[in-house]
Order: structure tokens, then sequence, then C-alpha cells
């Protein structure tokens, strides 16, 4: 029996239905299978715990940054991040440049990744230049690293004042405030 060009066209596609329906019930099928996950507990000492600031404590110092900024009529950025350089909250303010978002955040990575304010990194450069190729850092004044038990915590970035040294001392006024 010959078919003709349409009857060929509509069997192949009614061929091709019918698998992709079979073939859908199973995957359906297998897809409501119960899951059974292998579970392992680490081994004592084989794991670390890491401090962290809440987003609330972090979104304090970021407020009392902005805060000391305004009150001098400075237009900055304030970013903060988590021990691990992970940005917890950033404030922009009124009229702030939009190069400062960026370097807020990566002012606040390099304080907590080396644990030390910006401004003193900035002089590392003299004898190591290659650290400024390090992604995601700025080794400008305006970062200061936060501690708790005598190991970083986070980051709090300042950008956007005209002198670095005017975006580190509204950071510090942000570290302090969790002081309180």
């Amino acid at each position: 029996m010959k078919l003709s060009r349409r009857a060929r066209i509509a069997t192949t596609g009614a061929v091709l239905a019918a698998v992709a329906a079979t073939a859908f019930g199973a995957v359906s099928a297998n897809a409501s299978a119960p899951v059974v996950a292998a579970t392992a507990a680490a081994a004592p000492g084989s794991t670390t715990t890491t401090t962290h600031l809440t987003t609330d404590a972090a979104t304090r110092a970021a407020q009392a940054a902005l805060d000391a900024a305004e009150r001098e009529g400075q237009r900055v950025t304030v970013a903060v991040v988590d021990r691990n350089g992970n940005t917890v909250v950033t404030l922009r303010g009124d009229r702030a440049g939009p190069q400062s978002y960026e370097s807020a955040e990566r002012k606040a990575f390099t304080a907590v990744s080396w644990n030390a304010p910006t401004s003193e990194l900035a002089g590392r450069l003299q004898q190591a230049p290659n650290l400024k190729d390090i992604p995601g850092t700025l080794f400008l004044a305006g970062g200061v690293p936060v501690e708790a038990r005598n190991a970083p915590v986070a980051g709090i970035g300042v950008a956007g004042a005209p002198s670095g040294d005017l975006d580190e001392k509204f950071a510090r006024a942000g570290a302090a405030a969790l002081a309180r």
C-alpha cells in the first residue's frame, strides 16, 4: 500500500505524538517516585564555625556611616560585606555618584579580605604592586574591617567623598555604631 505524502506526514506525526506521550508518562512516573537521599554525618573536628553580622547590625552600621557623611554634606555610598565578601547591605546616599556603588563594595571586600583598613593596604602596593590585580579589590582609603573575637566578620566600605580619608572616617563611624 502506497501512502500519499500528506498521509505519511500525518502518520509520522501521530507516531511521534504517541512516543512523546509514552516518554512523558515515564518521566512523570519517575518524577513521582520517592527520592532516597544518602546522608552522612561529618566526623568531629572536620567542620568550622564562623561568625557573621546580622542583617540588622549591617544595616545599622551602614546607616551610621551614611548619616556621618550626610552631616558633613558628603554624597556617598556605603556597603557592608560579610566575612566571605558577600554584600549584606548597600545604601546609596541621595545624589551619590554612580561609581561610588561598586567602589564601596570593593573597598569593603578588600578590608575584610585582609582584615585591615584599605588606607593601610594602599601602602602595601609599593612592595607588592600586583596586589591590585586581585579581582574584586580596591586599594583606596575608605574600607575598614569589623572584628568579633579577634577575627574579621565584616567589612564596611564608603565611596564618593572627595578624599579617601573622609570615606574612611565615615566607614569608621559605621564600625563604631556596632560597638554601642
